[in-house]
């Protein structure tokens, strides 16, 4: 992602899949689900959105500043959503527990792509 056109998209993707997704879960799923199941689902959702909405704040803020840090915070973030969310909506619908060794290398990205979004403003 090494321009704001590709970020915004990715952003925009990434939260019609989180509402898509969730919608499915409330739905499709509230009856295949125990109460850990759904939670753990609802969490993905959650934190899916979250940094979709992180992607397109991203996006915007490279139209407006330059830094190379724009694009591992991007990478990040999709990383994260990707890692975090996915193993987490896999594991509430398959109940593979190996899964969550998964989620907290997607939490690291959060945090690394969040952390990321100061330096890529003090390094512009």
């Amino acid at each position: 992602m090494s321009n704001p056109q590709n970020v915004i998209l990715a952003g925009g993707i990434a939260a019609f899949l989180a509402v898509l997704l969730g919608a499915f879960g409330a739905h499709g799923l509230k009856a295949s689900l125990n109460d850990y199941e759904m939670d753990v689902f609802k969490t993905a959702v959650q934190y899916h959105m979250m940094h979709a909405l992180g992607l397109l704040v991203i996006g915007v803020l490279m139209h407006h500043y330059t830094s190379s840090y724009w694009h591992y915070a991007a990478w990040a973030m999709l990383a994260g959503i990707i890692l975090f969310s996915g193993s987490l909506y896999v594991l509430a619908v398959s109940g593979i527990k190996w899964l969550g060794m998964i989620t907290p290398i997607g939490g690291v990205c959060f945090l690394a792509a969040w952390l990321l979004l100061p330096l890529a403003i003090l390094h512009r």
